[in-house]
């Protein structure tokens, strides 16, 4: 190979500003095929994907050895030029000049063909390197950058709170509890206490760290460790904290759909309904969403489902069918585009069978929903149907919610609280509330939970030195990522996720 020391290394996402040029690109193969003198390599550097072409006679023998050397995940140097085309990706290819193997790959486990679930999480480590799995985990990325800017664009200080606590925050059911040099610690399931502190100390303040909870759970919407971002703010009422939250939301939202353009059509994301997240969430009170799930709206839509279910079905079962009577005379590469295509299928006929399987216990649950019980997946699912943006539900009952939840004075049995819940069934991705200011009521809150008070002495002295109104929320950001994304579930909202009989690797 040439010497390349002239000759400027970049990645794959700025190929396109050096069109004519030569350059050097350094990563691993994704995939390759051969045909009649050429080489077709994908190439993933982490920043993007690129063809670049190898032609038996344009290049010298060794570079050409080389290239029919090169197997999934082999990691390279190319050199070439890069050349306008609309037909690939990004626009894009790269005439190849040189070529050096770094490191071979041998037997790579993850094939293009389909793989089971708990093949993939045990190969989560390399399961990584797909390219569904480089898009999320860019859109993730994005997800955050919009948080801290936002925030720090309005003035709020970015503060940590323990991992490791001595008291619950949402009771003790769920709790990760351990020994701490002979005394009870809890790995923490927020940072909200701390939170409130740090607010009247700095005014508004946002935690992003990691929160851990031991429910045993194996829905789609539970990991046992999660990321949380929980701003604080002093001075703010219900109504300002509702109007943040879809402020956040709306940002977030914004920020995806401009700088990831490229990752969305990776994971094929209908844009639609995540242009309608703009400003203006409809806002209903717990009372209004009983209401509402225990509706015959709500009990014809069920109906409606069912059928477009059905359909949906018919017509899937009608295209594979097709494409199988077609397969046996395609080129081969239909016949990779009708295998791609029957996986795609398949996965939405389980999707579409689990769904029909669910609606009867979701309806039996809508229409039987007594005030005062606390939403679960479905019901939220259920609700959402009625939107085409996120929702904001408030004024729950105290009952369910965290014992630091201030009291609605107009309804004492209701507290301050807010859900904001995703659309397409996505659910809760926020929980929040206005907080109790009154040490009196708190103290006879922590007592009638059965918590420690003890452990909650410095919570009482935010109550007993200056006082005043505040709020705050959490925003779950696997949950929000799995929305945006629209996953099947949060395992691959996080890089290595950590659930219920999963923790490797």
């Amino acid at each position: 190979m040439d010497s390349v020391a002239h000759v400027k290394h970049v990645y794959v996402s700025s190929l396109h500003t050096h069109v004519g040029e030569q350059v050097v690109l350094k990563g691993w193969v994704y995939n390759k095929r051969d045909s009649k003198g050429l080489a077709f390599i994908e190439l993933r550097d982490g920043s993007g994907l690129v063809q670049c072409v190898v032609s038996e006679a344009e290049v010298d023998q060794d570079v050409w050895t080389s290239s029919q050397l090169l197997t999934q995940e082999t990691s390279l140097t190319v050199t070439g030029t890069v050349a306008e085309d609309e037909r690939q990706i990004g626009g894009v290819e790269v005439q190849v000049a040189g070529l050096e193997i770094v490191g071979m790959s041998e037997d790579y486990p993850i094939t293009p063909k389909e793989h089971g679930v708990d093949f993939l999480m045990n190969n989560r480590h390399l399961w990584l390197r797909s390219r569904r799995q480089w898009a999320i985990m860019r859109i993730r990325n994005q997800v955050i950058m919009s948080i801290h800017n936002l925030f720090q664009e309005q003035g709020f200080v970015q503060m940590d709170a323990p991992v490791l606590t001595g008291n619950a925050v949402e009771g003790t059911s769920t709790l990760f509890e351990m020994d701490y040099f002979d005394e009870k610690a809890y790995l923490t399931q927020s940072g909200q206490l701390y939170g409130e502190a740090m607010a009247m100390a700095m005014g508004k303040i946002y935690t992003f760290g990691p929160t851990f909870r031991a429910e045993k759970s194996k829905t789609r919407r539970h990991l046992t460790e999660f990321w949380m971002i929980e701003p604080e703010m002093a001075f703010y009422d219900l109504d300002m904290n509702m109007d943040l939250a879809e402020d956040l939301i709306v940002r977030i939202v914004s920020d995806v759909l401009k700088n990831c353009s490229v990752e969305l059509d990776v994971l094929e994301r209908d844009r639609e309904p995540l242009e309608r997240v703009t400003k203006g969430f409809p806002r209903i009170s717990y009372t209004e969403a009983v209401d509402l799930l225990r509706s015959d709206k709500t009990a014809g839509m069920f109906d409606k489902m069912e059928n477009d279910l059905a359909d949906e079905e018919k017509a899937l079962n009608e295209e594979l069918s097709e494409n199988k009577s077609r397969y046996g005379q395609a080129k081969k590469w239909e016949k990779r585009k009708f295998d791609a295509r029957e996986i795609e299928i398949t996965k939405r006929l389980s999707d579409i069978e689990e769904d029909r399987r669910n609606l009867p216990n979701w309806k039996q649950s809508a229409t039987e929903f007594e005030w005062g019980g606390d939403f679960g997946g479905s019901d939220e699912t259920v609700l959402t149907w009625h939107f085409d943006k996120p929702i904001i539900v408030h004024r729950f009952p105290a009952d369910i919610k965290a014992f630091y939840m201030k009291r609605d004075e107009s309804d004492d049995r209701l507290a301050l609280g807010i859900d904001v819940l995703a659309p397409e069934g996505y659910g809760e991705i926020v929980g929040g509330g206005e907080r109790a200011t009154d040490i009196d009521f708190l103290m006879r809150q922590v007592r009638d939970h059965n918590l420690p008070a003890e452990v909650f002495q410095w919570y009482f002295d935010l109550r007993r030195f200056g006082s005043v109104p505040h709020s705050g929320f959490g925003i779950g950001l696997e949950r929000t990522i799995t929305w945006i994304c629209k996953l099947p579930h949060l395992r691959e909202a996080i890089p290595f996720p950590r659930l219920m009989g999963r923790l490797n690797p």
